[in-house]
């Protein structure tokens, strides 16, 4: 049973990385607004949106700074720390 659920916390680690990384070019990509059009800008756009879309419903934009994907980042490494800390705990008390 602990072999299950440390890969299960390998997955989930490694998810939340490529969402992570899947997030930063997503919004690098808005540098350059003609790589959104490609298919990995669309695939991209699909499975980001959501994320910072729910950021952008509350925080403006400041002038022509748009912070709410860094805010969006901060938050996603926040939560995805609580939730690894939390099944570590599980793991340790579970086995120990």
């Amino acid at each position: 049973m602990y072999a299950i659920l440390s890969q299960v916390y390998q997955v989930i680690s490694v998810a939340i990385s490529v969402y992570s990384i899947a997030l930063v070019i997503y919004i690098l990509m808005s540098w350059v607004p003609a790589s959104r059009d490609t298919s990995i800008g669309r695939f991209l756009e699909k499975i980001a949106e959501p994320y910072l879309g729910f950021f952008r419903k509350f925080i403006p934009p400041l002038g022509m700074i748009d912070i709410s994907p860094i805010v969006a980042l901060i938050a996603l490494r926040l939560i995805s720390g609580g939730i690894l800390a939390l099944f570590k705990m599980i793991l340790k008390f579970t086995y120990s």
